[in-house]
């Protein structure tokens, strides 16, 4: 996850994040590089209690003051309304009440927030889709509960207000697991 093909995907998608940012599913802190510098502090969430371990030596070394954060997604403790942006990328595929997920950021968005996120998911192709419905079962297994074959257009469109988004396949991933979602949505 730390290539130099996802990087760009990471810069792109966390260009405009501003004010008070929440991270879904934080990981080993691979987005800490591709925040604007106005962004000084985020807080951040994640259920793998290892991960933060791993996290620590990129929060050391970043101006971000990162509040980390052991907790799932699907269960957030923050008020209503306390962020201005919230981040996810890579993450939504492995969620496993995804659909609560979603909920809860939306909640925890202020009024005129963004959700900014780069994720992968079904791909529009149907011979691509019968590959990503096989394989997923597999991939969970292996990949920490990721699926391939999530509808991450019809997901956060049936949440969010607005949502300004690009769908295409990666490039020298395999389609399989390479058909990216990239944008973000808007709470009115």
């Amino acid at each position: 996850m730390a290539d130099s093909i996802l990087g760009r995907y990471r810069r792109d998608v966390l260009a405009d994040v501003s004010g008070d940012v929440l991270e879904i599913g934080f990981g080993t802190g691979l987005n800490l590089p591709y925040y604007p510098d106005q962004v000084r502090q985020i807080v951040t969430v994640d259920p793998s209690p290892g991960v933060h371990r791993l996290a620590q030596k990129r929060i050391d070394a970043s101006p971000i003051a990162v509040d980390y954060r052991m907790l799932s997604g699907e269960a957030l403790p923050m008020a209503d309304h306390s962020f201005d942006s919230v981040v996810s990328t890579f993450t939504l595929c492995s969620i496993p009440q995804i659909e609560q997920a979603l909920a809860e950021i939306y909640r925890v968005l202020r009024p005129g927030g963004r959700f900014f996120f780069v994720e992968h998911g079904l791909s529009d192709e149907p011979s691509i889709q019968t590959w990503q419905h096989r394989l997923t079962p597999l991939q969970k297994r292996i990949a920490g509960g990721c699926h391939f074959d999530r509808d991450m257009r019809r997901l956060i469109e049936q949440q969010f207000d607005e949502v300004n988004l690009e769908a295409a396949y990666a490039e020298k991933l395999p389609k399989v697991a390479g058909y990216f979602y990239q944008g973000v949505a808007f709470k009115h």
